[in-house]
């Protein structure tokens, strides 16, 4: 897996709370050793990013 690029360019939204989320998942992914990450070779930070982008998992601001 890499780093969803093309959604990363059609992003028409706000470029700050997507990085802060995606950064935010890809802790959470670490932290509780999902095994999806195993399944893309340890890539969390593409992994969480992928998961944003295809509306897997929602984020919103407190």
């Amino acid at each position: 897996m890499i780093f969803p690029l093309e959604e990363l360019i059609e992003y028409r939204k706000n470029m700050y709370e997507i990085t802060v989320a995606a950064s935010r998942r890809a802790y959470q992914l670490s932290m509780i050793k999902d095994p999806a990450v195993e399944e893309h070779e340890g890539k969390v930070i593409s992994l969480a990013a992928r998961q944003l982008f295809t509306s897997q998992i929602e984020f919103r601001l407190e």
